[in-house]
C-alpha cells in the first residue's frame, strides 16, 4: 500500500522514466502496479507477438504500437487479419510504421494487401523467408506509398512484374533486399533504377542479374550500400559500370561472384575513394598488384573482408599501413597469412575492433601475442582451427584485451585449463567458443565462469573432459547464458542437468548424443527453462516418452526441436506436436518406436503451424501424398534426409 500510494504522488514523465530503467523485463512490474501498466499502454512502441490467442487483447492494450512484429507467430493467415481489423476501432493500425512478417508463409495475398492499406503511415515491411510469395503478394505491398524500407529475401516467387508493381507503387524506397529472389532478371532491375531514385541500400544476392543490371545500378546518384553476394553471371565488365557511377558509395560485397577478378574489382574501387566498406570473400584467387595500390588511396576504409584469398605479407603491410581507419579485417582461410604479415599489419592499428583468422593454420603465439600488444580495443577475435595457439598467446590477451566480448577458439587443441586461467580476464566476454577443445576440463571452466558473468552464449561441442561439476560451477556463475552447446559432452548425466534449468533465460540448448542424460534431467529443464525456444536432443537415446510429454507440456516456447534418433512413441509424439503452439521446425528422422500412420497422425496435428520438417527419406511414398501436398499448401518445406 506505502509503494503504490508514493507511486500516485510522480508525474506520468518522472513514471516513463522509471519504466525506462527497469530494462526489458517489464512485465512483472506491470502486474503488481497499475500505475506502470496505464503509463506503458500509452508510451510503447513496438511489440513482438509470440502466441496468436494473445494478439487481440495485446494489440487492445497498446494501441500506440510503431512496431508489430509477427515473425514467431507462426499461424497468421488471411482470416486472422480480418479479425484483428474487424474489432473495435483498430486504433493500432493509424500509427503503425514497422511491420515484421518474416516466415509469415500462411497469409496470402489479400489478407497481406488488407493489411497494408490498413496500415497508411507504414514505412518498413519484412517479409523475409515468406518462400511462396509472388507477383500478387509484391501488388498487395505495393499498396503502401509511403514505404521506405522492404525486405523479400527469399520470396521465391516474385517475377520481374511483381518488382515493377513495386517500383511504380513506393517510388520513397530506399533500402531494398532481394536475395533470393530467383525469378528477378536485369528487366526488373532496370524498372527499379528508374523509378525508385533514393535508393541508398541494395541488396541483389544470388539474383541471376548480368551487368546489364549493374550498368542500371549506376545510375542511382543516392545509393550508398550495394550488396551482389553469389551473382555469378556478373563480370569485370559489369563492374566497371560502377567505376563512373554511384557517386556516394560506401560500402560494397562481391563475395562468391565468381566471374569477378581483381581487375573488375580495381575499377570499383579506383573510382570510389571513400569507399568505407569492402567484400570480396571467396571470389578472388589473389589480390593483384593493381588493386593493392587502389587499396593505398581508401584512406576511410573502415571494414574490409577477403575471405578465401590468396595474401603475402607485403599485402598485409600494404593494409596496415595504408588502412588507418580499419576496425575490422576478414581474413578467413586466406592462403598465405603468416606471423610476419601478422605483425607488420598491426602496428599503429589500436583502433582495430574486429579480426578474423578462422583456419590461418600457419599463425602461432607470435603473432596472437602482437595482436594483444597492439589491439586493445579488440571486441571480436576468430581463431577457429589455428591449432598452433597456446596458452602462451593467450595470457597477452588475457592481459591486454580487457574489451574482448567474443573469441572463437573452435578446434584449437592447444587451448587447455591454464589458458582459460588467462582469459578468465576478460571480464567482458559474452561469446566463446570452444568447441573440440579437448584439453580443457571443470577446472577451466569454473574459472570462466567465476569471472566472465556476463557471457551468453558458450559452445562446449565434443569438449569431453567437461561435467556435472563444470556445469555446477557455469550455471552459479554465468546467469545470463541464453545459448549452451553441450553436443556430446557425454560425462554430463541428470545431475549436470538439474543445474542447467537454473538458467532461467536459456533460450537455445544443444545436447545432440548426451548418452547418459535420461527423462528426469529433460524433465527439470523443461520444467525450469520456460523461454527455450530450439532444442536439439538427437541420439539421446535414454529419453523416452516421459521426458518428451515433459516437453510437450512445460516447453511452450519451444520453435525448433531436434528428436531424430530418439525412443519416443505414437502417442506422446502427436501430443507434443500438437501442443507446442509456437513450434515451427521439427527434425523427426529415424524414431524407431513412431510407425508410419503415428507419424501422419503426428503430421496432421501441427499442419497449421509447422514451417519445416525433416524426415527419412524411405517414408516420402509411404506418408499420404493428400497430407504432403496439404502441408505444402499451408507454407511448409518438408526435407527428406
Amino acid at each position: 500500500m506505502l509503494s503504490e500510494s508514493v507511486l500516485c504522488l510522480l508525474t506520468e514523465d518522472l513514471l516513463i522514466r522509471l519504466l525506462e530503467k527497469l530494462g526489458p523485463d517489464r512485465k512483472p512490474w506491470r502486474q503488481v502496479c497499475k500505475d506502470f501498466l496505464r503509463v506503458e499502454s500509452v508510451t510503447r512502441k513496438s511489440i513482438r507477438i509470440l502466441r496468436i490467442e494473445f494478439l487481440l487483447g495485446l494489440l487492445e492494450k497498446f494501441c500506440n504500437i510503431e512496431t508489430l512484429d509477427l515473425s514467431l507467430c507462426p499461424r497468421i493467415e488471411d482470416g486472422v487479419v480480418s479479425v484483428m481489423l474487424s474489432q473495435g476501432s483498430a486504433s493500432w493500425t493509424r500509427g503503425l510504421r514497422r511491420l515484421v512478417l518474416s516466415r509469415a508463409t500462411g497469409l496470402g495475398h489479400a489478407g497481406l494487401e488488407i493489411l497494408i492499406r490498413a496500415c497508411p503511415m507504414l514505412e518498413a515491411v519484412d517479409v523475409s523467408h515468406c518462400w511462396g510469395y509472388g507477383d500478387r503478394e509484391a501488388a498487395a505491398l505495393s499498396c503502401a506509398a509511403r514505404l521506405r524500407e522492404l525486405n523479400m529475401d527469399k520470396c521465391l516467387g516474385v517475377t520481374d512484374i511483381g518488382l515493377a508493381k513495386i517500383a511504380v507503387g513506393c517510388e520513397n524506397l530506399e533500402r531494398l533486399s532481394l536475395k533470393w529472389c530467383l525469378e528477378i532478371s536485369d528487366m526488373g532491375i532496370d524498372l527499379l533504377c528508374k523509378k525508385c531514385l533514393d535508393l541508398k541500400f541494395l541488396d541483389v544476392s544470388y539474383l541471376k542479374v548480368t551487368g546489364e543490371s549493374l550498368r542500371s545500378i549506376a545510375s542511382l546518384s543516392k545509393i550508398e550500400v550495394f550488396v551482389m553476394v553469389g551473382c555469378s553471371l556478373v563480370d569485370d565488365v559489369g563492374l566497371r559500370f560502377l567505376e563512373k557511377g554511384c557517386p556516394l558509395l560506401k560500402a560494397i560485397d562481391v563475395s562468391r561472384c565468381d566471374c569477378v577478378s581483381s581487375s573488375g574489382l580495381t575499377s570499383v574501387v579506383s573510382g570510389h575513394g571513400d569507399l568505407e566498406q569492402l567484400d570480396a570473400g571467396y571470389c578472388l584467387s589473389e589480390l593483384s598488384a593493381p588493386l593493392v595500390k587502389c587499396l593505398e588511396n581508401l584512406k576511410q576504409l573502415r571494414i574490409i573482408r577477403i575471405d578465401g584469398v590468396r595474401v603475402s605479407d607485403f599485402i598485409l603491410q600494404t593494409i596496415g599501413t595504408n588502412c588507418k581507419s580499419l576496425v575490422e579485417l576478414g581474413l578467413s582461410k586466406c592462403v598465405g597469412v603468416t606471423n610476419k604479415g601478422i605483425i607488420q599489419l598491426l602496428p599503429g592499428r589500436g583502433n582495430l575492433k574486429v579480426l578474423d583468422l578462422t583456419c590461418c593454420r600457419f599463425i602461432s603465439d607470435a603473432a596472437i601475442s602482437t595482436i594483444g600488444d597492439y589491439c586493445p580495443d579488440l571486441v571480436c577475435l576468430k581463431l577457429e582451427s589455428c591449432d598452433m595457439v597456446t596458452e602462451k598467446c593467450l595470457y597477452q590477451l588475457g592481459l591486454n584485451c580487457s574489451l574482448l566480448e567474443e573469441l572463437d577458439l573452435t578446434d584449437c587443441s592447444g587451448v587447455d585449463d591454464i589458458a582459460l586461467r588467462y582469459l578468465s580476464r576478460c571480464s567482458e566476454l559474452v561469446r566463446l567458443k570452444l568447441g573440440l577443445c579437448t584439453n580443457i576440463s571443470d577446472i577451466g571452466l569454473a574459472l570462466i565462469a567465476c569471472n566472465c558473468t556476463n557471457m551468453t552464449e558458450l559452445d562446449l561441442y565434443r569438449c569431453v573432459r567437461i561435467g556435472d561439476d563444470g556445469l555446477a560451477a557455469l550455471t552459479s556463475g554465468c546467469k545470463r547464458l541464453t545459448k549452451l552447446n553441450l553436443s556430446y559432452c557425454n560425462r554430463i548425466t541428470d545431475r549436470g542437468m538439474e543445474y542447467i534449468s537454473h538458467l532461467g533465460e536459456l533460450s537455445d540448448l544443444e545436447l545432440r548424443g548426451l548418452s547418459n542424460i535420461t527423462s528426469i534431467g529433460i524433465r527439470s529443464v523443461a520444467m525450469s527453462c520456460q523461454r527455450l525456444a530450439d532444442l536439439d536432443l538427437k541420439h539421446c537415446e535414454k529419453i523416452d516418452d516421459s521426458g518428451f510429454w515433459a516437453l510437450a507440456f512445460y516447453s511452450q516456447n519451444l520453435r525448433q526441436i531436434n528428436m531424430s534418433y530418439c525412443i519416443v512413441s505414437d502417442v506422446v509424439l502427436c501430443f507434443l506436436m500438437g501442443n507446442l503452439k509456437r513450434l515451427q521446425d521439427s527434425k523427426l528422422v529415424c524414431l524407431p518406436k513412431v510407425t508410419v500412420k503415428g507419424l501422419e497422425v503426428a503430421l496432421r496435428a501441427c499442419c497449421g503451424r509447422i514451417k519445416k520438417v525433416k524426415l527419412q527419406r524411405s517414408l516420402r511414398f509411404l506418408l499420404s501424398s493428400e497430407m504432403l501436398e496439404t502441408m505444402h499448401a499451408r507454407g511448409c518445406k518438408i526435407r527428406w534426409d
